[in-house]
This record gives C-alpha cells, sequence and structure tokens, in this order.
C-alpha cells in the first residue's frame, strides 16, 4: 500500500505535530507500507531555501513553495496557500499514484486532498489533531464566535463531511465532529496519542555532568520540557513557586524549550526574584531531552482551560510516563483522558496557583505515591499507549476508505 501524507509542517522543525507525524510514518514502513511526504507552504522555507524537497533522517519531505500570490498580504491568505498546495500535490499523486491521500489537520491541507482525491479518484482521510480556530485563539490572531473563527470552523466542518474517512487523536475531538453533523460516527475512527517506548526508556539516575552544569545538583527539580504557548500555563507555574519555596527551598524549576512566550517567562522570572531558583534552557536538542528528563522529579503540566486544551490531547503526559518520570497536571479535558489521578499522574484545578503548589507539596513528600505513579504510569503507556498498538488502527481506516470511493 502506498500512502501520500500531506503536512502542515515537518522536521526538521520540531514540535508535537512532528514527532506524531515521525511516529506513524515509522510504524507504516515498518509494516511495509509506502509513504509519501508533502508539506503546505506553512512549513516554510527550508534550510535549502524553496527546495523541491528536503531529506531528513532517511526520509523525504516534498515541499511547497510560499505563494507570490497578492492575496497572501490579505485576510484571503488561505485561499492562496490552498491554490498552492493543490498544485503541488495534484503533480505528486499524478507522479506516485498512491492508493490513499492522507491529509493532516488543519484543513487547508484537508480541501487540497478533497480536490485532487476528486479529480484522480483517489480515497482522502482527513487525519485532525486540533482544530484550527481553537488554536488561532489561542495565538490571538481570532477571538472565539468572531467571523474568522465562525468562517474557520465551516472549513473545518466541511473537510470532515466531505472526507471517505476522518481519524482524530482523542475521545473529545471525536465527541465534538459528531455534535456538528453531517459526520457518521462510523467514518470516524480515534488513534490515540502515543510513545515510542524503545525511544523513551525509563529514567534510572540523573545525568550526572547536566546535573552539576545546570546547578541541581541536592535539589528537588519541577520541569517543564516543551513548547512554550500561552496555552502551557507557564506563567501560572512560575508565579506559583514562591509558595512552594516557602515550604520546600529546596525546589528548583527546570524549564526546557522555546517558543512565543520564552520571553515573557523570562521577564516574569526577573520581576519575581526567581533568578536563582528558575533555570530556563532555550531550546535543546531531541537527541538529548533524555538527559534533561532525567533531571526532573516531577514533571509539571499546568494548561490553562479553554476549548483547545479541554479538545486536544498532548504527547508530553506519555513520554514522562515511559521514562518513570512523575507528571502533575491540571485538570482540563486532554490531561484527564490520559491521567487517571493518584494512579497515573495526578491532577491538579487548572489557573490555581494554590492547587498547583499544593499539589506539588503533597507529590514531593510521598516518596510511595511516586513510586505508584512511576510503576503504574509505565504499565498504562506500556500496555496501551504505544504508536504500535495506535496506528495499526489505520489499516482499517484506509480499507474503509478505498471501499467508499469505490462504492460511491
Amino acid at each position: 500500500m502506498k500512502i501520500l501524507h500531506v503536512f502542515d509542517h515537518s522536521l526538521p522543525l520540531h514540535s508535537g505535530y512532528t514527532f506524531r507525524s515521525m511516529a506513524i510514518l515509522q510504524a507504516q514502513r515498518a509494516k511495509g507500507w509506502e509513504t509519501v511526504h508533502l508539506t503546505s507552504p506553512r512549513h516554510g522555507q527550508s534550510a535549502k531555501g524553496q527546495a523541491a524537497y528536503e531529506d531528513v533522517d532517511g526520509y523525504r519531505f516534498w515541499r511547497t513553495a510560499t505563494p507570490t500570490s497578492p492575496l497572501m498580504s490579505t485576510p484571503a491568505w488561505p485561499l492562496a496557500e490552498m491554490k498552492a498546495t493543490t498544485e503541488r500535490l495534484l503533480a505528486l499523486a499524478r507522479d506516485e499514484r498512491p492508493d490513499v491521500l492522507h491529509a493532516h489537520s488543519p484543513s487547508l491541507n484537508a480541501h487540497p486532498a478533497l480536490r485532487v482525491g476528486r479529480a484522480l479518484g483517489i480515497p482522502v482521510v482527513y487525519d485532525v489533531r486540533a482544530f484550527w480556530e481553537d488554536a488561532a485563539v489561542d495565538h490571538g490572531t481570532t477571538t472565539e464566535g468572531g467571523l474568522r473563527y465562525r468562517l474557520t470552523r465551516w472549513l473545518e466542518t466541511r473537510a470532515l463531511r466531505q472526507a471517505d474517512q476522518v481519524t482524530c487523536i482523542c475521545n473529545g475531538l471525536k465527541q465534538e465532529m459528531a455534535s456538528r453533523g453531517g459526520i457518521p460516527a462510523e467514518r470516524i475512527t480515534l488513534i490515540p496519542n502515543a510513545v515510542d517506548i524503545e525511544r523513551f526508556k525509563p529514567v534510572s539516575q540523573r545525568h550526572p555532568r547536566l546535573e552539576a552544569e545546570l546547578g541541581l545538583a541536592g535539589h528537588a527539580v519541577l520541569g517543564f520540557c516543551g513548547s512554550f504557548y500561552a496555552y502551557e500555563g507557564l506563567d501560572l507555574l512560575v508565579r506559583a513557586l514562591p509558595a512552594i519555596l516557602q515550604r520546600r527551598p529546596d525546589v528548583r524549576l527546570l524549564l526546557v524549550g522555546g517558543g512565543p512566550e520564552e520571553q515573557a517567562i523570562r521577564a516574569l522570572v526577573q520581576q519575581l526574584g526567581l533568578g536563582a531558583q528558575v533555570v530556563l534552557t532555550g531550546r535543546v536538542p531531541n537527541q538529548v531531552i533524555d538527559d534533561y528528563y532525567s533531571l526532573i522529579d516531577v514533571l509539571v503540566l499546568p494548561r490553562k482551560r479553554m476549548r483547545l486544551t479541554e479538545l486536544v490531547t498532548p504527547l508530553k503526559p506519555l513520554e514522562a510516563m515511559a521514562q518513570c518520570v512523575p507528571v502533575l497536571a491540571s485538570d482540563v479535558g486532554g490531561h484527564k483522558e490520559l491521567i487517571d489521578h493518584g494512579r497515573t499522574g495526578m491532577l491538579f484545578a487548572a489557573e490555581s496557583e494554590s492547587a498547583l503548589a499544593d499539589g506539588v507539596q503533597q507529590m514531593l513528600a510521598d516518596p510511595a505515591l511516586i513510586a505508584r505513579i512511576k510503576t503504574q504510569g509505565l504499565a498504562y503507556v506500556t500496555n496501551e499507549r504505544t504508536w504500535r498498538r495506535s496506528t495499526d488502527r489505520y489499516e482499517a481506516v484506509y480499507a474503509n476508505a478505498i471501499k467508499s470511493r469505490r462504492s460511491s
């Protein structure tokens, strides 16, 4: 079987999106399937500029050049991007003749795939990881219920109704899709986030050189590893730190990563006089992220409550469980779908500094609780949340998409 994937962006960019993409591709190739990969203009220019393709870690990613259309400087820029993606995808599909077109979020990829699928008679699967309109709210480019929000929601819903098969990463998204009407439940398949248990292995001890280099020896370490977006709630974590330090002066906060909120977080740390208690590393290579996880006694995920976090499950809790790093997370829907409170992790009331501080104190003061969470979290991901187990579901999805297209 040959699958032509259409991605928003890919490696060498690092994000939860690209890591999930690579896990899917690796699992599919392990099954003997052939995969072809195209990114949209939203990937941006590669290291080679507007190159036709880029080879990364043994995978060839075909690129779509940024459109030069005058529309790019207007609110109608999505039309120009979709037109560019459609033209690029049509030429690639004619050359490759795939059995399935597999478009991944957002709908800016789904609509070009649907057009090309209709033109060439190829079935289309639309893989939803989040709703574009909700992500735009967090990024500040729209407001919930505004005109752009409603137009984006309409585009998403239209793509969901037209695709031969739809997949999504969690129950929150599945329930939202079913509520929109015109999207039969039998066409929606849950393919949940998972973890590569060969890549993320249990941590047995701290990395000695890194521990010394970051000045964390002898300290209890709270940590966060990932992209610094507003919805991650890192400002809440920093603001809760003084209350945590009152009870546990030995605590240090390790923030690994970067992103849109990085400068704001650095400024907040200085404003609160926490420069000696907070270590900000900036972005680090993904191949050494395990070394940083080894330093963390409790991974804190303080996501704020909004539609995006209520509906979407992240990868980070699963990666932490696979490494036996206990997780303390806010009780938004995406976290509750992954974490069984008191068993595979701990939850606290979202957007509450005091609840976060109390959760940290409870975990650090109870070694038996930490040991139980490590053991049961590892068992959960090993038995239920491996990429091989999750991506096996694509076989039926593709078969149903092909059958649906033939019958129509």
